[in-house]
């Protein structure tokens, strides 16, 4: 299989996605795009407050493109932890919560998905 670069993984329907893409049931819809910036630099060294900021970032640009019902409050909530990574001394506390609703928000939209799992696993590394 050829894989070319773009925007992620979009399941619609009644779908299930888990580490791989599996769409099933009625109007159940897999759109697998592949993309080839790592959420992880190379080395596997844990990501800076600014590199996390960037990730979350591109996860209310994804999610502003989606049609999640609450793309908007989601927006507003991320943006927020961009603002606590910026700050002096980040509170990991807020950080992690925020991640963590953030994984549970998005579970049929596999690309908010996958980038918000990244997300979590960076702020748990700070």
């Amino acid at each position: 299989m050829h894989q070319r670069s773009n925007d992620g993984v979009i399941a619609t329907g009644n779908a299930q996605v888990r580490n791989t893409v599996v769409a099933s049931g009625s109007n159940a819809r897999v759109d697998f795009r592949v993309t080839e910036d790592e959420a992880e630099p190379a080395g596997g060294r844990p990501l800076t407050p600014p590199e996390i900021s960037d990730l979350l970032a591109r996860f209310v640009e994804e999610l502003r493109r989606s049609d999640h019902p609450e793309r908007e409050d989601l927006a507003e909530f991320a943006e927020d932890a961009r603002e606590e990574l910026a700050a002096p001394e980040p509170r990991t506390g807020k950080l992690r919560r925020v991640a963590k609703a953030l994984v549970e928000a998005v579970p049929g939209f596999a690309a908010l998905a996958s980038l918000a799992v990244t997300i979590e696993e960076a702020v748990r590394g700070l």
